[in-house]
């Protein structure tokens, strides 16, 4: 791979990411047998295959996919070198990639529109998704900081806490158990909406049931709180949320929160970031923005039962 150039990278991750070689050809403003010859090329300094075709269609082999992700991180590290470079100018240049999970969006948004508006000149990309992807995305360098729950113990990162993160346990509004102290038990028999796999919500929230001996009745798996919230409004079943994607249903009367024994369960929000990636100057920037300003844009809910904060974090 030493002598790959990266004109070579680059054609294989176009064809793959267009699935044939005249797109491809096209996106890098080149002649399709110009493609076809760095292909060619790199295939033949490997000594194996990257792409296969099926259909009219390429796809990348096993070791086209290996190939994609160096690609992926060497196109990342430019980006970082580029924007580290504009960023020697000052604070007024460069783009960062923030990864949340999906129940920071609830708040995340507010903060990083509070940056960019005394930094303009810093481009403030998004990326969003469960525990998981979160964690993919820090480990490929695809963002820069992630602000979630619980840090990966599987990478070396460095966090800074943002503030506490309570979960609750919501129904709808007419719901019998409402208005007194009810113990876990007396949730067992009852339908459950819950977080796909993969969700920290969901994880969180089988350690409790199991930490109370009960198995929980799963009624639906989704993968969206806004839907979690719409299904709790008519009537489809319980559900054990984040408490900060409710606060303005909670606020408007739309939903209810149950006072169950052992509730909340309270985590906390960090800043993230691997260790080993070395952040440009904006980035940076950001990252002691939320370390030091986050808990501001925290949402404010008027959670039942004892509200004690744990260090051990999830999302």
């Amino acid at each position: 791979m030493r002598n790959a150039t990266l004109k070579q990278l680059r054609a294989v991750a176009a064809v793959v990411e267009t699935g044939t070689v005249t797109a491809a050809a096209k996106r890098l403003n080149v002649t399709p047998p110009a493609v076809t010859m760095q292909v060619q090329l790199l295939e033949e300094m490997l000594g194996v295959p990257l792409l296969e075709r099926t259909g009219e269609r390429f796809h990348p082999s096993a070791a086209g996919r290996e190939v994609l992700a160096a690609v992926s991180r060497i196109e990342h590290a430019l980006g970082d070198c580029s924007a580290a470079l504009d960023a020697m100018k000052g604070l007024n240049a460069g783009r960062v990639t923030v990864g949340i999970v999906s129940t920071a969006k609830y708040f995340a948004p507010n903060a990083l529109g509070a940056f960019a508006r005394t930094h303009p000149g810093i481009e403030v990309a998004l990326l969003v998704g469960n525990r998981e992807e979160m964690i993919t995305a820090l480990r490929g360098d695809v963002i820069d900081v992630a602000i979630m729950g619980r840090p990966p113990m599987d990478m070396t990162v460095e966090q800074h806490l943002l503030g506490p993160h309570p979960h609750v346990m919501i129904a709808p509004v007419d719901h019998p158990l409402l208005g007194r102290r009810v113990s876990p038990l007396a949730l067992a028999g009852m339908k459950f909406l819950v977080r796909e796999p993969g969700s920290g919500t969901r994880g969180l929230m089988e350690r409790f049931f199991q930490g109370a001996g009960i198995e929980p009745r799963i009624a639906m798996e989704i993968g969206s709180n806004e839907t979690i919230k719409q299904a709790v409004m008519a009537g489809l079943g319980l559900s054990f949320i984040s408490a900060h994607t409710v606060a303005a249903e909670i606020a408007d009367g739309r939903l209810a929160i149950l006072d169950v024994e052992g509730l909340p369960v309270v985590r906390q929000w960090y800043v993230v970031k691997r260790s080993a990636k070395r952040l440009t100057p904006p980035a940076e920037a950001i990252a002691e923005f939320l370390g030091r300003r986050g808990s501001e844009f925290l949402p404010d809910v008027p959670v039942p039962g004892r509200f004690d904060a744990s260090d051990d974090g999830d999302e």
